[in-house]
């Protein structure tokens, strides 16, 4: 018995519009996020590709977000970017930003963008990797509800507070990480209860406060965070920075959309780009071209550089397509057949 369905990308994109814009999403955000969500699919991210439709669904129709907000973009300093995303998706305020943040970083060397008042549930890679693009160092960070304990907590505090960086190789896939605070993204959670799959130890305690490998407790209890003290402390920092320090709201502030209720998803996002030619002028390839001795002494160890799975998924999936749960296709499917 097939489980699994593989769809062209441009099958997955052609049903991801469907889902969106047949749910209420104007135009300019649907495509927004369709980007988003396809692109982690090509590369295999399982917990942030077409997955993540259903809960954007799910946002919209209980009020937690507004389908046509257009982003109001604020010059706000010589290397400052605001963006009031107006209770809609941070993917359409990023992508009009953008293009302000790249000309601010050339003048300055270091830029900022500042997205406030947002839904977000993307992967944060997609946005450092269109900053790198560009030829420019790039850093992304956003809080998320409380889903996390700090280390040695017991109750959800912290969100799973992703942090995620992208340096520009020319001619190659550029260096990128992309990972939570906490020991996983609760989307793996999600999904492995969806599975009827247990999770490892270590990724979760339950509302009691003991440890639990079960996911359904895990989404009731508090997940951890990696490293401990210092997973917890490096939560603390982004929560502060996408935050307080933007005029944004702290993590354990915000909560989802329900049926009973519109919720408080809405919260920021910091986003840093480093313009290498700014800051070395002449001398920037020479500087570009000595961080690839980094690279290749961790690579002639035979150790493995970050994303370098999810390239190599991104190039399979050009040429085979993806591949999703039968479940999860069944599911989407129906989101475009009630309408």
């Amino acid at each position: 018995m097939n489980d699994t369905v593989t769809l062209t990308i441009e099958q997955a994109q052609e049903l991801s519009l469907a889902v969106l814009e047949g749910n209420g999403f104007g135009k300019e955000h649907a495509g927004a996020i369709m980007r988003s969500v396809v692109a982690a699919q090509i590369d295999e991210c399982h917990s942030h590709g077409l997955y993540r439709l259903m809960g954007c669904v799910h946002t919209a129709r209980n009020g937690g977000l507004d389908t046509h907000a257009q982003p109001e973009i604020i010059d706000q300093a010589p290397a400052i970017t605001r963006v009031d995303a107006r209770k809609g998706c941070s993917l359409l305020s990023f992508e009009k930003a953008l293009p302000m943040l790249v000309e601010k970083t050339r003048h300055c060397g270091i830029s900022v963008l500042a997205i406030t008042n947002s839904f977000h549930f993307s992967a944060l890679w997609p946005e450092v990797e269109q900053i790198s693009a560009h030829g420019l160092v790039g850093m992304a960070m956003t809080p998320t509800h409380a889903f996390v304990a700090p280390a040695g907590g017991t109750k959800p505090l912290l969100g799973t507070n992703p942090i995620a960086f992208s340096w520009p190789r020319p001619g190659k896939t550029p260096y990128t990480f992309d990972f939570a605070t906490s020991m996983i993204a609760r989307g793996e959670i999600e999904l492995h209860r969806r599975a009827g799959k247990p999770i490892p130890e270590g990724w979760a305690i339950d509302k009691n406060g003991d440890a639990t490998t079960d996911p359904t407790e895990a989404l009731e209890g508090a997940m951890l965070t990696f490293g401990g003290h210092k997973g917890s402390a490096l939560s603390t920092m982004i929560g502060l920075l996408a935050g307080p320090l933007i005029g944004d709201v702290l993590g354990h502030e915000t909560y989802a959309a329900s049926e009973n209720a519109p919720g408080k998803p809405h919260h920021g996002e910091m986003i840093i780009a480093f313009s290498p030619e700014t800051f070395l002028g002449a001398d920037a390839q020479k500087h570009l071209d000595h961080a690839e001795e980094l690279f290749e002494g961790i690579v002639n160890q035979g150790a493995r550089l970050p994303s370098q799975r999810r390239f190599e998924a991104r190039e399979r999936s050009r040429k085979n397509g993806v591949t999703i749960p039968k479940a999860l296709y069944e599911d989407l499917s129906a989101l475009t057949a009630e309408q």
